[in-house]
């Protein structure tokens, strides 16, 4: 993957928790509902189908405004890389007005924690510079820090 600076958006973080609990996490709607949007935020729903093409949804509830996100995978490396999109919805419906695409990944850092790596593609530069405008980088920050938080009080 080569990351273009026009489109997308990134960052890496070393999280003081196991790859295999972090992946759980990611991979477990129940989980999910913990960490994914920046609290007081919440996720009300969420519907998981782990294989390509299956359903990654969710329901957020933003200042009690429900935001509906439908999604597909589009790569999975059991334990090591999740792709997902809301340019398609499960059966591969093109969503009227997609957004992104994320790439989450995991790898060992050697020391029995993990080097977490957001990466998100958009389709134009207006879009990415939109989302960097939004609060990506403390977004995304925050719910790596939940995320941590959260594996670790569960591993």
């Amino acid at each position: 993957m080569t990351f273009d600076p026009e489109t997308d958006l990134t960052f890496t973080r070393l999280i003081q928790a196991p790859r295999s609990v972090l992946w759980e996490c990611w991979t477990t709607p129940e989980h999910i509902k913990h960490f994914f949007v920046p609290k007081p935020h919440r996720i009300e729903k969420c519907e998981i189908d782990l294989r390509v093409g299956g359903k990654f949804n969710t329901t957020m509830n933003v200042e009690g405004n429900l935001m509906e996100n439908e999604g597909v995978y589009l790569e999975i490396e059991d334990g090591r890389k999740l792709v997902f999109t809301d340019t398609y919805r499960e059966g591969w419906k093109p969503a009227a007005d997609p957004f992104m695409t994320a790439i989450i990944e995991f790898k060992d850092d050697g020391n029995g924690g993990t080097l977490y790596t957001a990466t998100v593609r958009h389709r134009t530069p207006e879009a990415r510079q939109s989302h960097e405008d939004m609060g990506f980088f403390d977004g995304w920050g925050t719910v790596a820090t939940q995320l941590e938080a959260y594996a670790q009080s569960i591993k």
